[in-house]
């Protein structure tokens, strides 16, 4: 196991769904989504998005894209016509989500080295 970064093993978009945003994260590699369906949970985002979502974490699986899909319910403080946010569109949601911290299997982290 190695500390790393969730970017250095998938890749992610995200934007807006009214005052949620959307957050998808694609496995760099397919054997990277089990493990990363393991440990990305509802749980685990919320507390590493919890000054960005007051709200709900859902979270949808998209095994054969090799993805997970989040919705941040409430991270937008009212959506983009009506927030003062300064990213009431959560365009950058996902760099956020991405730069979670994870204890990360050598072999994982060997395979998208290697691609």
């Amino acid at each position: 196991m190695a500390k790393a970064k969730l970017i250095d093993i998938a890749h992610g978009r995200s934007g807006d769904k009214g005052n949620g945003s959307n957050v998808g994260i694609i496995a760099r590699h397919p054997e990277i989504y089990p493990f990363l369906k393991e440990t990305l949970t509802t749980e685990r985002v919320k507390e590493h998005m919890k000054d960005v979502c007051k709200g709900k974490v859902e979270r949808y699986e998209l095994p054969q894209l090799g993805a997970l899909n989040f919705m941040l319910n409430e991270s937008l403080g009212g959506g983009g016509t009506v927030s003062l946010k300064l990213d009431a569109q959560g365009k950058t949601h996902a760099a956020l989500v991405l730069r979670m911290e994870l204890d990360v299997p050598d072999e994982l982290l060997k395979l998208v080295k290697e691609n």
